[in-house]
């Protein structure tokens, strides 16, 4: 019961003091927050993109999709391949052959995004 009782002296005791200190912190922070508002005016001034508008961030996500797109891609035409050669293994030379016509076509198409992308970052 003791130790409630200190505790409750303490916490009556800060609760009184407290709005005593208020002001004397509040001048400093009011002087930091104008120092950080100066420096943060001045780097802006000085970026030419904010930083999630910058073509880099765009370039990552582009690439991003890219990879995703192509990897689905890849995926679809293996399982589609696979399963048109279980159901008719006679096909199986000829299925081969247009998939990989098909994944080289795709895989021409995802370097050139993929350029692309690292272009634009270049860019930036």
């Amino acid at each position: 019961m003791n130790r409630l009782k200190m505790l409750g002296l303490i916490l009556i005791a800060t609760g009184m003091l407290l709005p005593l200190a208020d002001p004397i912190l509040a001048q400093d922070k009011a002087m930091d927050v104008a120092r950080h508002k100066q420096d943060i005016e001045k780097i802006e001034a000085q970026s030419k993109y904010s930083a999630f508008g910058s073509p880099a961030w765009g370039a990552g996500l582009g690439a991003g999709l890219v990879i995703i797109g192509a990897g689905l891609g890849f995926g679809r035409i293996g399982a589609a391949a696979l399963e048109s050669m279980a159901r008719q293994p006679e096909t199986a030379g000829r299925v081969q052959t247009a998939m990989i016509i098909i994944g080289a076509l795709l895989e021409g198409a995802t370097f050139f995004a993929l350029i692309i992308c690292i272009q634009a970052a270049g860019k930036a």
